[in-house]
């Protein structure tokens, strides 16, 4: 008998490394209006809350402004259009997924569970993350940050999960990467597994205290 009837994922640093290509289209970005890079590790660390928080970051580290001032600014404004388009162009290009993750998803589905993604990146970057890879087809329900008025940590999206397929909170399992991650899984009453290859802010996985840290997605079959 199987654990669990449905198996949510986060999506960046879970099921796929995009790191790479985010942190290009905010250089890019950066380059066309004349504002120092950042680092690799600084992206590794803003991600988690969306790509409109990301930039927030991304601006008080460059300007040497507050996260506030940055968020009321014009500037902002004017330069989420410019990340878009380049994020649009560097979508796919240098990311991959993480091992095990194709061979477990179709394994599951093969032993009939529901599986979701759940995510803070907004709807038009995970379609292309997921069309890219081909993995749209292995999930039954795809979440994003702007598909309800709310983003993880708040449970909404997996509480629409439970509620399409009928399945129990106790039933059903998030794999994550992340503290927002196990915060969304505690807020919804579920079991949560957290990977430690991801993005979690600088911070050790294990200070989430997850359910279980899993090495890699062929723990999902065990």
């Amino acid at each position: 008998m199987r654990t669990f009837d449905l198996v949510l994922f986060d999506l960046d640093g879970t099921l796929v490394e995009t790191a790479p290509e985010i942190m290009d289209a905010v250089n890019d970005t950066m380059r066309r209006f004349g504002l120092p890079e950042v680092t690799q590790q600084q992206v590794n660390d803003w991600i988690g809350h969306g790509t409109r928080e990301l930039m927030v970051q991304a601006l008080a580290q460059v300007t040497h402004s507050s996260i506030d001032a940055v968020r009321s600014s014009q500037l902002l404004g004017q330069i989420m259009p410019v990340y878009d388009s380049f994020y649009k162009v560097r979508c796919g290009s240098r990311s991959h997924l993480y091992p095990q993750v194709r061979e477990a998803l179709t394994a599951l589905r093969a032993q009939g569970v529901k599986l979701a993604v759940v995510t803070n990146k907004e709807g038009r970057y995970t379609q292309v993350v997921l069309d890219v890879h081909k993995l749209g087809p292995l999930f039954d329900a795809v979440v994003s940050g702007d598909t309800l008025p709310t983003k993880k940590p708040n449970p909404a999206g997996v509480a629409q999960c439970l509620a399409q397929f009928g399945v129990a909170a106790e039933r059903a399992l998030f794999v994550g990467d992340s503290s927002i991650d196990a915060a969304t899984a505690r807020n919804a009453g579920v079991p949560v597994w957290l990977l430690p290859y991801g993005y979690n802010m600088g911070q050790p996985i294990a200070d989430c205290a997850p359910d279980r840290v899993i090495a890699d997605f062929s723990e999902l079959l065990n």
